[in-house]
């Protein structure tokens, strides 16, 4: 016989692409994208060997960590498009993504390009910024959306909701909800004033003074 059988990785081979992948998705949500390469494998359980062996560079690896990320994203704009009621739409789309930037800060650092030249996601963010320039222009429409929104506010509120900085993620989900409520009533063009989310507790109490 002179066919061969098709070449697969082998098993143990695969599990540790796996255990890499998932070190980096754990790692990259909690320190962003500057973690070392090492400190990934030692996560992994792997030598460093055979972490370049399957992601030569970082930034293959963060590609393929945040696929999945980016994928959800898509949906969730595809889902607002979708709405019969563009201004519920965008609300949504502020609202889950938002929230999508606050439980990976790799992931925000990848949608930003904020880490040099890491990921190739230039298509996948323009299509997806695209889209969203087009719900907005719908939303501005049903006059909601304040006439003078413009692309660039979101960028900004992204850049924004990427700088909370809290001692759990559950304190910091909490906070970019709450910012998300005030940025939407902010792009309102007549604030209703919906009560907000509970507020995050960011800072320390304040001491007592003793009397």
């Amino acid at each position: 016989m002179t066919d061969r059988l098709p070449h697969t990785p082998r098993s143990d081979a695969r599990d540790n692409r796996e255990r890499i992948l998932d070190a980096a998705r754990a790692v990259f949500a909690v320190e962003g994208l500057n973690v070392p390469l090492r400190e990934i494998a030692r996560r992994a359980g792997v030598g460093p060997a055979t972490l370049y062996r399957h992601f030569p560079t970082k930034q293959l690896l963060a590609t393929e960590a945040f696929t999945d990320q980016m994928r959800v994203c898509r949906t969730i704009v595809e889902e607002g498009l979708a709405d019969p009621d563009p201004w519920h739409g965008f609300c949504l789309v502020i609202e889950r993504i938002c929230e999508l930037h606050a439980r990976d800060r790799g992931f925000t650092a990848a949608f930003m390009s904020t880490f040099p030249g890491a990921i190739d996601f230039a298509a996948d963010r323009a299509a997806t910024l695209t889209s969203i320039a087009e719900l907005a222009r719908r939303a501005q429409d049903t006059g909601r959306l304040r006439p003078d929104f413009v692309l660039d506010d979101l960028i900004l509120m992204l850049m924004a909701n990427g700088g909370i900085h809290a001692g759990t993620p559950t304190v910091r989900i909490a906070a970019s909800r709450r910012f998300a409520a005030l940025a939407i009533q902010a792009f309102q063009s007549s604030p209703d004033h919906t009560p907000l989310p509970p507020a995050a507790r960011l800072t320390p109490a304040a001491p007592r003074r003793s009397a």
